[in-house]
């Protein structure tokens, strides 16, 4: 039986994944449209809880996207979910925006338990072929209002498009009382603290830590400002990664997913526990205790998407 490698610490670290698509047709064993192996999301969670995983918040892209999410995480007080559209599938809007609204606010509204945060929402300026600018920014402005309604901090998605973003969200800030997190930065220096300074926190995954000049930018962001998250099953740090070199922790996979066994990652696949290398990345590049580090962010988590169980 394969073993999988982690160190003690991560083990009896508490740790909070801000970011996981478990509704992904990946954890099904489907692949581009082609079923590979048998569904095996419980493996999944099962290797995430042992390796040091205390809660998941599971990303809802789309409406369509709820149903599955909360019927994942309905039985299980360790999961929890946003809610929200994505910029590139903001389109959706259009053909009746406050019918869609207003089925956004019934899914809160019937899982309020469950619902942690609005989102993913923001701009995404890399895929306009998927849905063209105007409409990202007036549908991503929309959703602000759940977080006013809702009183619920926001699940936010940038991809080059800061300027925009900054000035939709600065507009607003009278609508976001709990303000949020932006998820998978891998913006500047000066992008992250001008969205400190309002605020929000940054939420470091595989994709923040590619390159150098990343790496150079997250090493100086304050750590009472980070979050982690996978994004799973993307952004994993992969081995031409800058991050790579920081990474200890080893999990078995194997390269074919027709060679699936449960107790096997596989290739090319993130999943929620190789947040461990988030952690051990984020240690090398600051020159501090994974331990501090993993306590700090999971603070930072709790005191933004659990609040209740803090006081």
């Amino acid at each position: 039986m394969r073993r999988l490698i982690t160190t003690r610490a991560i083990k009896m670290m508490k740790i909070i994944d801000i970011g996981a698509n478990l509704t992904d047709p990946m954890y099904q064993g489907i692949y581009n449209g082609t079923a590979k192996h048998e569904p095996d999301l419980s493996h999944v969670l099962k290797r995430g809880w042992a390796g040091g995983l205390d809660k998941i918040i599971v990303t809802v892209g789309t409406l369509s996207d709820c149903e599955p999410t909360f019927e994942i995480v309905k039985n299980d007080d360790r999961l929890f979910a946003t809610v929200g559209c994505h910029p590139t599938r903001c389109g959706e809007f259009v053909a009746d925006p406050e019918v869609y609204f207003a089925s956004l606010c019934q899914q809160i509204e019937q899982h309020r338990e469950k619902v942690v945060a609005i989102g993913e929402c923001g701009l995404d300026y890399d895929r306009l072929h998927f849905c063209e600018k105007e409409i990202q920014q007036k549908y991503f402005e929309k959703q602000l209002e759940l977080a006013e309604k809702f009183n619920l901090p926001l699940f936010l998605h940038c991809r080059n498009a800061h300027d925009d973003f900054a000035e939709i969200l600065l507009r607003n800030l009278d609508k976001i009382p709990k303000r949020g997190v932006v998820h998978t930065f891998d913006g500047t220096l000066e992008a992250a603290e001008a969205l400190i300074s309002a605020g929000f926190y940054i939420g470091i995954n595989g994709c923040s830590l590619k390159t150098e000049e990343n790496l150079t930018v997250v090493a100086k962001i304050p750590d009472q400002w980070i979050m982690v998250e996978t994004d799973s099953p993307w952004c994993e740090i992969r081995p031409s990664h800058a991050g790579s070199k920081h990474v200890k922790t080893k999990y078995p996979a194997v390269k074919k997913k027709e060679k699936w066994e449960p107790e096997s990652l596989i290739a090319g696949r993130c999943e929620p526990v190789m947040i461990s290398h988030v952690l051990e990345v984020l240690s090398g590049i600051k020159g501090k205790p994974i331990v501090e580090l993993a306590d700090q962010y999971y603070t930072n988590t709790m005191k933004m998407f659990f609040p209740k169980q803090i006081e």
